[in-house]
């Protein structure tokens, strides 16, 4: 989910608020959108057919969040964002592949688990990264660069590890990727460079327009595979979670590691765990078979869930002098 990523040292009482309330009651919304495709499937899975346009519309709202002052943070700091973001293409598509391995998976549900791990950073990371006393500036830029690469990026790993499981048709995920994501956030940087005034009113709305587009896609997309879900959930609901433990710890102990503050170290531990789930279950519909689609939904609720336990762990946690 989109939400304006706070940028001020010391944030006032209202931002504090509203992020808590990003990481709290959003997920209850996308869970509620989760269980709904369930008990009401035949009403749910035609929504699948509009499942790219919500994605669409989160991406441009991630755009609007952004300004070209905050892609500056990557000249200023190569090094923990070109870390974070080789991390992120990394460890997440390997751990897929791992736990595909580890839980036998059908060919179905592997591409699907390994399209997760092939996206790019979820857009709800940034605030998590607030609350847990992150560095939310470099949340951002990795977001925003590894979001920018994917359509090269996550169609090439996606062929390299799924191929052994089904036939994967790279270049024309490639332009989906490039119509689902590059182009609405481009579109949206350009549209907060030239009314500011109006973005500046519409920004509140964005992480509630972003949380309703990720419960559209959930709802549709688990009503069209319920079936499947039902006879399997326990199954997928244990490989994301293993699956996202691996991304937040690797993350993080990697970053560390190399000798990053403690700060930048959680911003990387939520940028690598957290995944841009709701592209991945897209393409999972898209490209392959409605089972492919089902790693990608309950990842997009499961990882809101720890996002917001890992930020409270980091609250009570000092940071490093």
């Amino acid at each position: 989910m989109t939400a304006p990523a706070p940028q001020t040292p010391a944030p006032s009482a209202q931002e504090d608020r509203s992020a808590k309330i990003a990481v709290t009651v959003f997920p209850l919304i996308i869970l509620g959108a989760l269980v709904g495709g369930l008990i009401f499937p035949d009403a749910a899975a035609p929504l699948v057919s509009g499942v790219n346009y919500a994605l669409m519309v989160i991406m441009f709202g991630m755009g609007l969040t952004l300004t070209f002052p905050d892609f500056a943070v990557v000249a200023r700091r190569p090094w923990p964002i070109i870390l974070g973001v080789l991390l992120q293409f990394i460890v997440m598509p390997l751990s897929a592949l791992f736990v595909t391995w580890a839980f036998h998976l059908d060919p179905a549900l592997a591409v699907g688990v390994i399209l997760v791990g092939c996206a790019p950073g979820g857009t709800a990371s940034n605030v998590v990264a607030y609350l847990a006393k992150g560095d939310v500036a470099l949340s951002v830029a990795m977001t925003s660069v590894s979001t920018l690469l994917s359509p090269l990026v996550t169609p090439i790993l996606t062929k390299y590890l799924a191929g052994q499981y089904m036939p994967v048709d790279a270049p024309a995920m490639a332009k989906s990727i490039m119509m689902i994501v590059f182009i609405p956030v481009v579109l949206g940087l350009i549209v907060r460079r030239l009314m500011p005034r109006f973005v500046a009113t519409v920004l509140p709305a964005l992480p509630w327009m972003s949380v309703l587009g990720i419960s559209y896609a959930v709802l549709g997309l688990v009503g069209a595979s319920s079936e499947r879900i039902l006879s399997g959930g326990l199954l997928v609901l244990a490989v994301v979670i293993v699956h996202n433990a691996l991304g937040l710890g690797l993350g993080y102990g990697f970053a560390r590691l190399t000798g990053v503050g403690e700060r930048a170290a959680r911003t990387t531990a939520i940028e690598v765990g957290m995944q841009n789930s709701g592209l991945a279950a897209g393409l999972g519909a898209q490209y392959f078979t409605p089972e492919a689609a089902v790693p990608g939904a309950i990842f997009s609720v499961w990882h809101n869930v720890s996002g917001s336990a890992l930020a409270a762990f980091f609250q009570r946690r000092p940071l490093d002098k």
